[in-house]
């Protein structure tokens, strides 16, 4: 059995390294490592697969989610909301531009920011809310985007995890993740769905006069060479990584149905388990299984955790620590008990290796492991 790892990227890699080697090499011989014209192909086809009219490649998810608040013209003091359970970048950035994040709790069942509370979070400072597609799902974006249509608040899609999930509305719309707000955003990093062998990210919107923008401050703010028309970032995307993200690209829906039969032999095995909570899918989204993420109960995770990696198997925990309860983002507004959905799933969730080349003795091997070990803690207590 190959080894098992949470995403197999040398596996993935393999099966298209001629075409990976192909489109580096060509970048080499070329010598235009910034700004390359595969730069500009990859945004053009990126734009294509997802629906967004502009697509504005930069260096990371965590600058995409930056300029995009800069571009809104988001001020010091402007409220933002934005769920605690997350990764800390959607709040780091928020932190970093002098606004103000405001935490909410999340859906126990799909783990994204839930709408009612989003409202109930809601002031007159409130500028933007920023909802997490979380581990490869849409949040509720028809009840969102109405909140903020009420509001006149600003939508930035975090759309790091779920590239690729399609969200249907109550008219039988379809939206791919990152492009139903005002701005979506995402991440390149090499984890993640569709990854580059660095880091990268990108910016989608379907405002022309936004998207201008938001290229501008991506390129030190300025339209023409020594122009600078806004207060910017220096963000690009490395040439070599687009040529890479366009190969990767064409992979990207055999790579999503990849992670779904993993997902769904994951759910024939734990379905039912007393000890487990199988991913709960919104049934207005497609879930594309950026993690395999079950809640536990009745047992000992950190011993599971520990049972796993003596077996070779690896798991992680996404998140051990509600935003709130970081010490950077601490604050006289929450206390321990104020956000419990989120603060629950933290002690609960494990999320099980997934990837795209995963096969059915690796599958079988994790889900004998995880069971072994529940049948020794049943013995155990008895």
């Amino acid at each position: 059995m190959k080894k098992i790892q949470m995403v197999d990227l040398v596996s993935q890699h393999d099966k298209i390294r001629k075409e990976l080697d192909a489109a580096i090499a060509q970048v080499i011989n070329s010598a235009a490592f910034i700004n390359g014209p595969e730069v500009k192909a990859f945004a053009e086809e990126l734009a294509g697969y997802t629906g967004a009219k502009f697509v504005i490649p930069c260096a990371n998810g965590t600058d995409a989610l930056q300029i995009a608040m800069m571009a809104l013209g988001l001020k010091q003091g402007d409220e933002v909301i934005v769920p605690t359970f997350t990764y800390v970048a959607t709040a780091e950035v928020i932190a970093l531009l002098g606004l103000t994040p405001v935490l909410v709790d999340v859906n126990p069942q799909t783990f994204c920011a839930e709408p009612e509370l989003i409202e109930k979070a809601i002031t007159t400072r409130t500028r933007a809310i920023v909802p997490v597609h979380l581990f490869g799902q849409c949040a509720d974006m028809e009840q969102i985007l109405l909140l903020a249509k009420k509001h006149n608040l600003f939508v930035i899609e975090d759309t790091a995890q779920a590239i690729g999930a399609e969200y249907t509305f109550a008219d039988g719309t379809k939206k791919q993740a990152g492009t139903m707000g005002t701005i979506g955003t995402t991440s390149f990093f090499p984890s993640k769905n569709l990854g580059c062998m660095g880091d990268g990210g990108a910016v989608f919107t379907n405002d022309e006069a936004l998207a201008q923008k938001i290229k501008m401050i991506a390129n030190h703010g300025q339209s023409v060479q020594y122009i600078h028309d806004e207060v910017g970032v220096n963000s690009r995307l490395d040439t070599i990584q687009a040529a890479i993200l366009r190969v990767k690209l064409k992979q990207l829906d055999s790579y999503k149905n990849a992670r779904q039969q993993a997902a769904a032999y994951y759910d024939r095995y734990f379905l039912n388990h007393p000890h487990f909570q199988i991913p709960v899918r919104n049934p207005k989204s497609t879930h594309v299984f950026h993690q395999y993420t079950l809640k536990t109960t009745g047992i000992d995770r950190k011993a599971l955790r520990e049972f796993l990696a003596s077996k070779g198997v690896p798991s992680m925990v996404y998140y051990p620590y509600p935003l709130h309860m970081q010490k950077a983002y601490s604050s006289d507004r929450y206390k321990a008990g104020h956000f419990p959905v989120s603060e629950l799933l933290c002690e609960q969730v494990i999320s099980l290796p997934i990837s795209t080349e995963m096969d059915e003795e690796q599958l079988e091997f994790i889900c004998r492991s995880v069971t072994e070990f529940c049948a020794s803690q049943t013995k155990n207590v008895n």
